[in-house]
């Protein structure tokens, strides 16, 4: 689907690495010289061969006022330091892929989290197997694949399962995963846990306490899905208890003449300590790229409602984003998808010598007057405490990038979020400002 990419997404090569397939460089009369070729078709013998990529990301945070003035250090920057190199290795049917990672943070007070850093440490490592002539990923074909390690996840536009790519440290998961391509449908099926990032080295561990398997299958521009999610540790409303959650849903996407469009709805249900859930969201972009003009802008609406708790002690009507993508409405992001009312108008445009500008404007509103709101991972920033107004702020976004080299991307972003009556009728409310800037050097 054609849409505005965020500045912080790559612009070549994915995020998960593994689903690249360099093998038609096999034929060196379809090389052009680039000097990473030689390091995306590394021959084996035979048939095998290896893949060798990376990635050196440098990003500085600065903030003022950050979460309104209310959080331990409101004036805060801080560096973000990420090496990623990965190892693909392709034997017949036979594959293994690798990939270790060292991020570190430098001056986040009062201390680094888990998404700031995990110093050295395994992403993803794991073997799979395919069956049929498909290869993974595949639109045409049949084929299987099965998949036993860790890895990172992404599924549709990353609402529920994200990579986290974001934030300094991403996001993986440990268990199995099925692949299967049958003449343009594709179908995940997938058994994991979440890997939780430890504060030494190589001390990251999947989670005990969380479980997510499900289906995700697409043909064409729909997808359709099932996630079951189970948290033996669970936090919602001041309550903690076992969390069992379903999740249907589907994804309605397309481009046609300069327009696209992306459309998603869900409903969970299950139990939480005692307590039935009943949740849902609903999420829609439609935009339109102007190819004729200039710069090629394009124009993009997005609109988000996600449902709160409307009685406490009662039904659980708050959804449960799981896993999403980190940065959700933007580079800042204080409040995540839950609880919330968003309206999201967003312009970017090409301004030629590979530089490429954004503008963009959110405004948020709370669904329920008796929820809170909440971050992106989840947790709870300001509860209800009896504040009857629904508008949470707004938010004003410029970025800025630059494609030096096929390799390196050099962006910067800024930020200011203005809080609205909620946020002032429950503590701190001072401006929100923050300037991102990033180098990354990806091959």
């Amino acid at each position: 689907m054609a849409q505005q990419r965020e500045a912080w997404e790559p612009p070549t090569l994915t995020t998960t690495r593994y689903d690249e397939d360099w093998s038609s460089l096999a034929d060196v009369q379809r090389r052009d010289g680039r000097w990473p070729e030689p390091l995306k078709y590394i021959p084996l013998g035979g048939a095998a061969y290896a893949t060798v990529g990376a990635e050196l990301r440098v990003r500085d945070e600065s903030f003022q006022n950050n979460l309104w003035g209310g959080a331990d250090a409101p004036n805060d920057s801080y560096q973000w330091i990420r090496l990623v190199p990965s190892a693909d290795i392709h034997v017949g049917r036979f594959r293994a892929f690798v990939q270790p990672i060292a991020a570190y943070a430098i001056g986040v007070a009062p201390s680094a989290g888990p998404v700031d850093q995990t110093r050295l440490d395994l992403l993803q490592g794991f073997a799979d197997i395919r069956f049929g002539e498909a290869r993974t990923g595949d639109a045409d074909g049949t084929g299987i694949t099965l998949r036993a390690g860790r890895q990172m996840i992404a599924l549709g536009t990353e609402r529920l399962i994200g990579t986290r790519y974001g934030p300094n440290v991403p996001l993986a998961f440990d268990g199995f995963r099925a692949l299967a391509s049958l003449n343009g449908t594709k179908l995940s099926m997938f058994a994991v846990r979440p890997v939780q990032p430890g504060s030494g080295t190589f001390d990251d561990r999947r989670s005990r306490a969380k479980l997510l398997w499900g289906a995700y299958a697409n043909r064409g521009g729909l997808d359709l899905y099932y996630l079951g999610y189970r948290n033996q540790q669970a936090r919602s409303g001041g309550l903690t208890g076992s969390e069992r959650r379903h999740t249907l849903g589907a994804r309605f996407f397309g481009n046609q003449s300069g327009w696209h469009w992306n459309v998603e709805g869900a409903y969970q249900f299950g139990r939480f300590s005692g307590e039935t859930i009943s949740a849902w969201t609903v999420g829609t972009e439609f935009g339109h790229r102007f190819a004729s003009i200039a710069g090629q802008p394009d124009a993009v609406m997005r609109f988000n409602v996600v449902s709160g708790d409307k009685r406490p002690g009662g039904r659980l009507g708050t959804f449960n984003a799981m896993f999403p993508k980190g940065k959700y409405f933007g580079e800042l992001s204080p409040v995540g998808p839950y609880n919330i009312v968003s309206l999201n108008p967003r312009v970017g445009m090409g301004l030629g010598s590979n530089v490429s500008a954004s503008i963009a404007s959110m405004v948020y509103w709370r669904y329920s007057r008796r929820d809170g709101i909440y971050d992106v991972p989840g947790n709870l920033v300001r509860a209800a405490d009896g504040a009857t107004a629904k508008f949470i702020g707004s938010e004003a976004e410029a970025t800025l990038a630059w494609q030096a080299t096929p390799e390196l991307e050099l962006s910067t972003s800024m930020s200011v979020f203005g809080p609205g009556r909620f946020i002032k009728q429950t503590g701190a409310s001072r401006t929100i400002g923050m300037l991102g800037l990033e180098a990354n050097f990806r091959f």
